[in-house]
């Protein structure tokens, strides 16, 4: 058997190997045995197909694992994003706002929205803050 598709085999299994572990280790051993099978296809010896295994293996480590740490990182405590992101900005009222119902127009987006306070009316054009994201409705109270 060719070394070419040995290397292509080994590179297959550590990469299927990866698909099941997610650790990113697998998956830049069977990228460096893929460049490997790739110099074994060009023709070189061995020994120097082991030598551009262990420098893609080692650029990988230097390149591709720490854009792979970063991902798998939560976000740092207090960062919100989604909705729970727009708690706290101003919006404006494009229809007055009661306890019941209204629209504001938020982050460019036009939203459904109610007052904090359910004895508030609030009209149109005027300054809210953002109290609180209920499913697609934000609960607002006018700004001072």
């Amino acid at each position: 058997m060719d070394d070419w598709v040995i290397w292509l085999i080994l590179a297959v299994a550590l990469g299927v190997a990866e698909l099941f572990t997610l650790t990113t280790a697998l998956g830049l051993l069977g990228g460096a045995a893929l460049f490997a099978s790739l110099a074994a296809l060009v023709g070189l010896p061995v020994p120097l197909q082991l030598i551009v295994f262990a420098g893609s293996l080692a650029a990988g480590i230097v390149v591709v694992r720490p854009i792979a740490r970063r991902h798998l990182r939560p976000p740092p405590p207090g960062q919100r994003f989604g909705v729970q992101a727009l708690v706290g900005k101003t919006a404006y009222v494009t229809s007055e706002v009661t306890g019941r119902d209204g629209r504001i127009k938020l982050g460019g987006e036009e939203w459904s929205a109610r007052a904090y306070d359910e004895t508030l009316v609030i009209p149109a054009g005027a300054a809210v803050d953002v109290i609180e994201i209920e499913g697609a409705t934000a609960l607002v109270y006018p700004r001072e």
